[in-house]
Parts: C-alpha cells; sequence; structure tokens
C-alpha cells in the first residue's frame, strides 16, 4: 500500500549538489507520480506555488533561500504539507531550527536507499489512513444522502457514462431523457452530489466524479 501510495505523489525534491541530486533523481522519478526538481528554495517556492505538491524531500543549505527559510514559508501556508529534510552530521542548529518548524522526518546524508523509504513510509501512512477515513466519510453521506427512487438511477446513469478520468458530457435533458425523469428531480440530485463532494462541476454540462464513488457500481 506504501509504495502504491507514493506513486500517486508529486514530489518536490530540493538539493543544490549536482552529483547528489543526479544520483537521488534517478532513483526517486521511478517510485512517485512525477518528480519536480529545485536546486535552491527560491526556485523551490516557484514550484511549489505552480505545481501540486504532495510531499517535499529538501536539503537546508543552499543558495539564494536555504531550506529552514523555504519550509518556514511553506508551512505558514502549507501546515500539514509533509516535508523531509536531507542533514550533514555538521548542521546540528539547523536540524533544530527544523525540528522547531515540526518537519515530518529528516535523513542524513549521504542518504540510503532504505532509510529514505522508512521515513518516506514513515509520514505518508498517516495521510494514507487519513484518506481512508475520508474516503469512507464520502460514501456514507452519499448513502444517506441517496437512498433509493430516481436519484440512484441518475447516479448509476453517470457511473455507466463517465470516461476514464471520471468525467461525465452530458446535460440535463440528456438525463431526463435516457431516464425518464423531471428536472427538478436531476437538479436536485446534482446539488446533492456536489455538496457532499461526490461531483465537481468543471464546466457546462462537464461533471468529474469523485473516484470512490465508482465503488457503488
Amino acid at each position: 500500500m506504501f509504495l502504491e501510495q507514493l506513486k500517486q505523489m508529486n514530489l518536490l525534491y530540493v538539493e543544490d549538489d549536482e552529483d547528489t541530486l543526479e544520483a537521488s533523481k534517478i532513483i526517486l522519478e521511478d517510485y512517485v507520480k512525477e518528480l519536480f526538481i529545485a536546486r535552491d528554495g527560491l526556485e523551490a517556492l516557484g514550484v511549489y506555488e505552480t505545481q501540486k505538491v504532495d510531499l517535499i524531500l529538501t536539503d537546508i543549505l543552499m543558495p539564494k533561500l536555504n531550506g529552514i527559510e523555504m519550509i518556514k514559508i511553506i508551512k505558514q501556508k502549507m501546515p500539514n504539507l509533509p516535508v523531509i529534510i536531507t542533514t550533514a552530521h555538521t548542521e546540528t542548529q539547523y536540524l533544530l531550527d527544523a525540528i522547531h518548524l515540526k518537519v515530518d522526518g529528516y535523513i542524513l546524508k549521504p542518504v540510503v536507499l532504505d532509510d529514505l523509504f522508512a521515513i518516506l513510509k514513515k509520514v505518508i501512512l498517516p495521510s494514507i489512513q487519513a484518506q481512508t477515513i475520508n474516503d469512507q466519510k464520502l460514501l456514507i453521506n452519499a448513502i444517506s444522502t441517496f437512498v433509493g427512487g430516481k436519484k440512484i438511477e441518475i447516479i448509476r446513469y453517470l457511473l455507466k457514462n463517465i470516461d476514464q478520468d471520471f468525467v461525465f458530457y452530458g446535460s440535463y435533458e440528456s438525463i431526463m431523457e435516457a431516464l425518464n425523469v423531471s428536472k427538478p428531480t436531476v437538479v436536485k440530485t446534482f446539488k446533492q452530489l456536489i455538496d457532499t463532494g461526490l461531483v465537481t462541476k468543471v464546466k457546462n454540462k462537464v461533471y468529474r466524479l469523485h473516484p470512490d464513488i465508482s465503488s457503488a457500481r
């Protein structure tokens, strides 16, 4: 489960030493969904602002903006974003600063693969558990909201007509015609789906279903 979850995450790796960067990059890019690279804290902030980052692995001593200052800025904006630091034996004070910022873990240089995976597992497992609980709540909310009747038929219709990205393309009228239901029923069902977080409206006549609703098929 850990490796499967890691494969779904975008990792921002921040390291200014080219040899360390290249050696770790070759390993990391095989285990994550997407690997973003930055060579200093300032560049890392730019990546963080423009990309979806699920996890950060960062060096401490870097030019332009060091890892501690970078973490401080990011934690102010997103305190629950997991951050792991790589540190040398001589960087004790920086390590204390990182602990004060509540980083999620640290690993000593040179980075050993087994140690890296051990700390990644420690950091990621709580997020897996939290996501599982959240998904269960979503489905429980859906079940309690949509019990019986035409609403269930509408949900089944949506599930049968989504693409591989869980996107439904269609109008209220197409559902009304296919299922012989009234427009108020369709409108109310979509509103409840959106309110419970199971459907997101992308644009007119385009809706994205939450992946976990597929377990109701």
